[in-house]
């Protein structure tokens, strides 16, 4: 049974007491709440709050996540945070090739690549983020972008490796704007992403890659995205900031 994850993205929110009352205020929530075993919640913060979060929370029940990694592994890169630096705080998973990152801060195909292949190197399990933006799927090529995206990235990953990987489609038109994608719209996606990796691996590895969809995902339609068959979880941006928002759509899986 394949792993339902609720993934948190803090994005560059809060300062550093803020994350720590809004850790507290879920690590009280799970403490009663009764997960099932293939369910898993997870936030992902700001660099300068992992510590604190990692601390705070029963990371048992609730797993902390950096938001990006340094594709280097020393160096003289200043202002760079390796993976290395982020698994040494006791941090399990990170984002990996978010669109804000590709828009903002040219991480490229080939920038993801590596920075895959240092989460492997050192323990941490990447989010593997994909998605079209609002000209490209109404051009047609949303599926030829996102095949391009997750071929370049998985380019060099081993079978062993990509076993540790999560997928999350994030269609960029949907991304804090307040626009989603129609559930039909999102597993049409999902099961073309489940597709592909069946075709780069094989049909058990499909079958138990997580994949989650990522795009204005809410407490009102978390569960109707959640109902479809490829879609695993979400990867919540805005509602994640709200205790009470982010606890609805722990409860709709």
């Amino acid at each position: 049974m394949r792993k339902k994850i609720v993934a948190g993205n803090w994005k560059m929110n809060t300062l550093v007491g803020q994350g720590k009352v809004l850790a507290e205020e879920l690590n009280a929530f799970m403490k009663t709440y009764e997960m099932p075993d293939n369910k898993t919640v997870i936030i992902g913060t700001p660099f300068t709050h992992l510590s604190t979060c990692v601390n705070v929370v029963d990371t048992n029940r609730i797993h902390v996540a950096a938001q990006n990694c340094s594709q280097f592994e020393k160096g003289a890169y200043t202002g760079e945070v390796s993976a290395s630096m982020i698994r040494d705080l006791g941090v399990e998973y990170t984002i990996i090739g978010h669109s804000e990152r590709r828009q903002y801060f040219g991480d490229t195909d080939e920038v993801i690549a590596a920075k895959l292949d240092q989460c492997y190197v050192n323990g941490l399990a990447p989010i593997l983020c994909c998605g079209e933006k609002l000209e490209e799927r109404e051009a047609g090529r949303h599926f030829e972008v996102i095949e391009s995206q997750l071929r370049n990235a998985l380019k060099n990953v081993s079978a062993e490796n990509f076993c540790k990987t999560i997928i999350a489609y994030e269609p960029v038109w949907a991304i804090g704007t307040g626009k989603t994608a129609t559930p039909e719209q999102a597993e049409e996606i999902h099961a073309f992403i489940r597709g592909l990796i069946a075709k780069l691996y094989d049909t058990n590895a499909a079958n138990d890659t997580t994949i989650l969809y990522g795009g204005s995902v809410n407490a009102g339609n978390a569960a109707n995205l959640f109902a479809q068959p490829d879609i695993d979880g979400g990867l919540v941006g805005g509602a994640s900031l709200k205790a009470n928002d982010f606890i609805s759509i722990i409860k709709a899986i």
